[in-house]
Protein backbone atom coordinates (compact mmCIF):
# COMPACT_ATOMS: atom_id res chain seq x y z
CA UNK A 1 0.00 0.00 0.00
CA UNK A 2 2.90 2.33 0.65
CA UNK A 3 3.96 2.32 -2.85
CA UNK A 4 0.57 2.45 -4.15
CA UNK A 5 -0.02 5.51 -1.86
CA UNK A 6 3.42 7.20 -2.88
CA UNK A 7 2.90 6.89 -6.84
CA UNK A 8 -0.43 8.55 -6.48
CA UNK A 9 1.17 11.41 -4.63
CA UNK A 10 3.48 11.81 -7.03
CA UNK A 11 1.04 11.16 -10.26
CA UNK A 12 -1.27 13.73 -8.80
CA UNK A 13 2.09 16.14 -7.93
CA UNK A 14 3.48 15.58 -11.29
CA UNK A 15 -0.55 16.38 -13.17
CA UNK A 16 -0.68 19.73 -10.74
CA UNK A 17 2.75 21.08 -11.44
CA UNK A 18 2.73 20.03 -15.11
CA UNK A 19 -0.85 21.07 -15.95
CA UNK A 20 -1.61 24.10 -13.97
CA UNK A 21 2.40 25.48 -14.35
CA UNK A 22 1.69 25.18 -17.97
CA UNK A 23 -0.91 27.59 -17.08
CA UNK A 24 0.38 29.59 -14.94
CA UNK A 25 3.69 29.63 -16.51
CA UNK A 26 3.60 29.29 -20.10
CA UNK A 27 0.10 30.15 -21.40
CA UNK A 28 0.03 33.72 -21.42
CA UNK A 29 3.48 34.78 -22.71
CA UNK A 30 3.24 37.09 -25.00
CA UNK A 31 4.11 36.13 -28.49
CA UNK A 32 5.55 32.49 -27.36
CA UNK A 33 2.85 31.20 -25.01
CA UNK A 34 1.43 27.96 -25.61
CA UNK A 35 -2.41 29.33 -24.81
CA UNK A 36 -5.46 27.02 -24.07
CA UNK A 37 -4.44 24.54 -26.40
CA UNK A 38 -0.95 24.35 -24.89
CA UNK A 39 -2.43 23.62 -21.55
CA UNK A 40 -4.83 21.31 -22.85
CA UNK A 41 -2.28 19.31 -24.10
CA UNK A 42 0.13 19.88 -21.24
CA UNK A 43 -2.86 18.05 -18.74
CA UNK A 44 -2.85 15.28 -21.33
CA UNK A 45 0.87 14.45 -21.37
CA UNK A 46 0.86 14.73 -17.29
CA UNK A 47 -1.44 11.78 -17.30
CA UNK A 48 -0.15 9.73 -20.15
CA UNK A 49 3.83 9.90 -19.05
CA UNK A 50 2.96 8.96 -15.39
CA UNK A 51 0.10 6.35 -16.45
CA UNK A 52 2.97 4.77 -17.89
CA UNK A 53 5.99 5.45 -15.35
CA UNK A 54 3.44 4.70 -12.28
CA UNK A 55 0.48 2.74 -13.39
CA UNK A 56 1.59 -0.13 -12.86
CA UNK A 57 2.24 0.52 -9.57
CA UNK A 58 -1.05 2.10 -7.84
CA UNK A 59 -3.29 1.59 -11.13
CA UNK A 60 -2.43 5.56 -11.93
CA UNK A 61 -5.52 7.17 -10.28
CA UNK A 62 -3.95 10.79 -9.66
CA UNK A 63 -7.58 11.77 -9.02
CA UNK A 64 -10.27 11.59 -6.71
CA UNK A 65 -13.07 11.08 -8.88
CA UNK A 66 -11.48 8.55 -11.20
CA UNK A 67 -11.09 6.61 -8.01
CA UNK A 68 -14.38 6.61 -7.26
CA UNK A 69 -15.37 5.65 -10.70
CA UNK A 70 -13.03 2.73 -10.53
CA UNK A 71 -14.53 1.45 -7.21
CA UNK A 72 -18.35 1.50 -8.70
CA UNK A 73 -16.86 -0.03 -11.68
CA UNK A 74 -15.68 -3.19 -9.67
CA UNK A 75 -11.98 -2.40 -10.35
CA UNK A 76 -11.06 -1.41 -7.12
CA UNK A 77 -11.68 -1.83 -3.60
CA UNK A 78 -13.69 0.69 -1.63
CA UNK A 79 -11.14 0.00 1.32
CA UNK A 80 -8.57 2.01 -0.70
CA UNK A 81 -10.89 4.71 -1.29
CA UNK A 82 -10.27 6.78 1.40
CA UNK A 83 -6.14 6.49 1.19
CA UNK A 84 -6.03 7.06 -2.28
CA UNK A 85 -8.00 10.67 -1.80
CA UNK A 86 -5.46 11.69 0.68
CA UNK A 87 -2.53 10.95 -0.87
CA UNK A 88 -4.13 12.27 -4.19
CA UNK A 89 -4.72 15.82 -2.25
CA UNK A 90 -1.43 15.88 -0.38
CA UNK A 91 0.53 15.74 -3.68
CA UNK A 92 -2.08 17.71 -5.34
CA UNK A 93 -1.16 20.35 -2.58
CA UNK A 94 2.83 19.83 -2.60
CA UNK A 95 2.61 20.71 -6.23
CA UNK A 96 0.65 24.08 -5.98
CA UNK A 97 3.12 25.04 -3.06
CA UNK A 98 6.24 24.16 -5.82
CA UNK A 99 4.33 26.27 -8.38
CA UNK A 100 3.80 28.87 -5.72
CA UNK A 101 7.30 29.02 -4.98
CA UNK A 102 8.36 29.42 -8.43
CA UNK A 103 6.00 31.90 -9.56
CA UNK A 104 6.58 34.12 -6.31
CA UNK A 105 10.60 34.58 -7.74
CA UNK A 106 8.53 36.25 -10.95
CA UNK A 107 9.67 40.11 -11.49
CA UNK A 108 7.59 42.51 -9.79
CA UNK A 109 5.51 39.47 -8.38
CA UNK A 110 2.43 41.26 -6.40
CA UNK A 111 0.46 37.74 -6.23
CA UNK A 112 -0.76 34.88 -8.26
CA UNK A 113 -3.86 35.53 -9.16
CA UNK A 114 -6.20 32.78 -10.39
CA UNK A 115 -3.84 30.70 -10.25
CA UNK A 116 -4.78 28.41 -13.19
CA UNK A 117 -8.10 27.65 -10.07
CA UNK A 118 -11.35 26.22 -11.19
CA UNK A 119 -14.64 28.59 -11.10
CA UNK A 120 -17.93 29.74 -12.01
CA UNK A 121 -19.27 33.01 -12.72
CA UNK A 122 -16.59 35.86 -12.10
CA UNK A 123 -14.24 32.89 -11.85
CA UNK A 124 -14.84 31.13 -15.18
CA UNK A 125 -12.66 32.31 -17.70
CA UNK A 126 -15.62 33.40 -19.96
CA UNK A 127 -17.80 34.30 -17.09
CA UNK A 128 -20.15 31.39 -17.53
CA UNK A 129 -22.66 30.39 -14.57
CA UNK A 130 -22.69 28.20 -11.78
CA UNK A 131 -25.38 25.72 -13.60
CA UNK A 132 -23.30 26.02 -16.74
CA UNK A 133 -20.09 25.04 -14.40
CA UNK A 134 -22.37 22.25 -12.94
CA UNK A 135 -23.39 20.50 -15.77
CA UNK A 136 -20.24 20.74 -17.87
CA UNK A 137 -18.16 18.63 -14.58
CA UNK A 138 -20.07 16.57 -14.17
CA UNK A 139 -20.34 15.41 -18.08
CA UNK A 140 -16.82 15.55 -18.58
CA UNK A 141 -16.03 13.57 -15.67
CA UNK A 142 -18.59 11.17 -16.10
CA UNK A 143 -17.00 10.65 -19.74
CA UNK A 144 -13.57 10.63 -18.90
CA UNK A 145 -14.51 7.46 -16.44
CA UNK A 146 -16.26 5.76 -19.39
CA UNK A 147 -12.86 6.24 -21.59
CA UNK A 148 -11.09 4.77 -18.46
CA UNK A 149 -12.96 1.64 -17.76
CA UNK A 150 -12.87 1.07 -21.63
CA UNK A 151 -9.38 1.77 -22.09
CA UNK A 152 -8.59 -0.99 -19.38
CA UNK A 153 -11.06 -3.18 -20.12
CA UNK A 154 -9.71 -6.54 -21.00
CA UNK A 155 -11.24 -6.53 -24.80
CA UNK A 156 -9.13 -3.19 -25.04
CA UNK A 157 -5.78 -3.45 -27.32
CA UNK A 158 -3.16 -3.98 -24.50
CA UNK A 159 -0.66 -0.76 -23.65
CA UNK A 160 -2.44 2.02 -25.07
CA UNK A 161 -4.68 2.80 -22.42
CA UNK A 162 -2.12 5.62 -21.13
CA UNK A 163 -2.56 7.37 -24.82
CA UNK A 164 -6.28 7.30 -24.92
CA UNK A 165 -6.86 8.25 -21.30
CA UNK A 166 -4.49 10.98 -21.77
CA UNK A 167 -5.88 12.33 -25.11
CA UNK A 168 -9.21 11.82 -23.07
CA UNK A 169 -8.42 14.43 -20.82
CA UNK A 170 -6.90 16.98 -23.68
CA UNK A 171 -9.83 17.09 -25.38
CA UNK A 172 -11.85 17.61 -22.26
CA UNK A 173 -9.95 20.85 -21.41
CA UNK A 174 -10.51 21.96 -24.96
CA UNK A 175 -13.68 21.32 -24.39
CA UNK A 176 -14.41 22.69 -21.16
CA UNK A 177 -11.80 25.03 -19.80
CA UNK A 178 -13.64 28.41 -21.04
CA UNK A 179 -16.51 27.15 -18.87
CA UNK A 180 -14.67 26.47 -15.72
CA UNK A 181 -10.65 26.46 -16.47
CA UNK A 182 -11.33 22.53 -15.73
CA UNK A 183 -11.35 20.36 -13.27
CA UNK A 184 -12.72 16.59 -13.80
CA UNK A 185 -10.39 16.51 -10.57
CA UNK A 186 -10.91 17.38 -6.66
CA UNK A 187 -7.40 17.25 -5.65
CA UNK A 188 -6.57 19.23 -8.69
CA UNK A 189 -8.65 21.95 -7.67
CA UNK A 190 -7.97 21.77 -4.26
CA UNK A 191 -4.35 22.15 -4.47
CA UNK A 192 -4.04 25.62 -6.52
CA UNK A 193 -7.49 26.73 -4.62
CA UNK A 194 -5.38 27.22 -1.01
CA UNK A 195 -2.94 29.51 -2.90
CA UNK A 196 -5.12 31.32 -5.30
CA UNK A 197 -6.42 34.86 -5.41
CA UNK A 198 -9.86 35.28 -5.27
CA UNK A 199 -13.08 33.11 -5.13
CA UNK A 200 -11.12 30.12 -5.29
CA UNK A 201 -11.85 28.22 -2.13
CA UNK A 202 -15.37 29.68 -1.46
CA UNK A 203 -16.51 27.81 -4.83
CA UNK A 204 -14.40 24.93 -4.28
CA UNK A 205 -17.23 22.64 -3.08
CA UNK A 206 -18.28 22.37 -6.72
CA UNK A 207 -15.19 20.78 -8.07
CA UNK A 208 -15.76 18.18 -5.42
CA UNK A 209 -19.48 17.53 -5.68
CA UNK A 210 -19.79 17.69 -9.74
CA UNK A 211 -16.81 15.47 -10.17
CA UNK A 212 -17.74 12.42 -7.77
CA UNK A 213 -21.36 12.67 -9.53
CA UNK A 214 -19.33 12.69 -13.10
CA UNK A 215 -17.29 9.53 -11.87
CA UNK A 216 -20.19 7.64 -10.54
CA UNK A 217 -22.49 8.08 -13.44
CA UNK A 218 -19.65 7.44 -15.64
CA UNK A 219 -19.11 4.04 -13.91
CA UNK A 220 -22.87 3.26 -13.78
CA UNK A 221 -23.03 3.75 -17.56
CA UNK A 222 -20.05 1.63 -18.16
CA UNK A 223 -21.63 -0.84 -15.68
CA UNK A 224 -24.75 -0.64 -18.08
CA UNK A 225 -22.97 -1.48 -21.12
CA UNK A 226 -21.04 -4.47 -20.64
CA UNK A 227 -20.33 -7.02 -18.14
CA UNK A 228 -16.50 -6.83 -18.41
CA UNK A 229 -14.36 -7.41 -15.09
Amino acid sequence: MSSKLMAEFFGTFWLVLGGCGSAVLAAGVADVGIGWLGVSFAFGLTVLTMAYAVGHISGGHFNPAVSLGLMIGGRFPAKDLIPYWIAQVIGAIAAAAVLYLIVSGAPGFEGVGGFASNGYGEASPEGYSLMSALVIEIVMTAFFIVIILGATSSGAPAGFAPIAIGLGLTLIHLISIPVTNTSVNPARSTGVALFADGPALAQLWLFWVAPLIGGAIGAVIWNAMTTDD
